[in-house]
């Protein structure tokens, strides 16, 4: 394994590729302690402890860290990770290290998400947002169903109705025009389009 090229990507940190292929990120003093220099060969020994060793466990204390401040879901921790540059086998072992602890735990996510959201979005809007985050369909309908059990629910008719008022929208005086504006509003937060032709009180006719 030559090493082919060394670039700066911070201060403190190093880009370090191998045979012509991108490897890793190390710091500075590491590049001195693993004897890294271009053009010359790094040993089978040290590539080893660097990819089993060195930084698995940095990638598990980049997790444990984020991990401090708030929730994130599987994708998102690894994301975080690929950002910072890890080989994927050590954002893979670092994940599953937090799994294993239960530190991340998507459904769990999902549902905390929904609880906290339900009475302010639509079901539409929610499932959109989770997907976003890397939440898996099969665990959002899980979750909902979880919480429909426990007598958590949605009735996004009243969300609508809220929202009118907000908005000083009377059904029995609106315009076509405005109609059709406050239509888009509610669409674009997720709601059905039967249950806002109900609400602002539009016909077929």
């Amino acid at each position: 394994m030559i090493v082919t090229q060394i670039s700066e990507a911070s201060k403190s940190r190093c880009r370090i590729y191998i045979d012509g292929q991108f490897a890793f990120v190390l710091y500075k003093g590491e590049l001195r302690q693993y004897h890294i220099k271009e053009e010359k060969e790094l040993s089978a020994g040290n590539y080893r402890e660097i990819m089993t060793k060195l930084l698995p466990k940095r990638a598990k204390l980049r997790c444990m860290n984020l991990l401090q401040s708030r929730d994130y879901t599987q994708r998102q921790l690894e994301d975080k990770l690929k950002q910072g540059d890890y080989p994927q086998e050590c954002i893979d072992e670092a994940i599953a290290y937090v799994a294993s602890y239960g530190y991340i735990d998507d459904l769990r996510y999902a549902r905390d998400f929904i609880e906290y959201h339900i009475s302010s979005k639509s079901r539409m809007r929610i499932e959109a947002d989770l997907t976003r985050k890397g939440i898996r369909s099969d665990v959002i309908r899980q979750a909902f169903e979880e919480l429909d059990e426990l007598g958590v629910e949605q009735d996004e008719n009243a969300m609508i109705d809220d929202l009118l008022r907000k908005k000083h929208y009377c059904p029995d005086t609106a315009t076509r025009q405005e109609q059709q504006r406050m239509y888009g509003f509610l669409y674009r937060r997720g709601f059905h389009a039967d249950a806002i032709a109900k609400a602002l009180s539009i016909t077929d006719s």
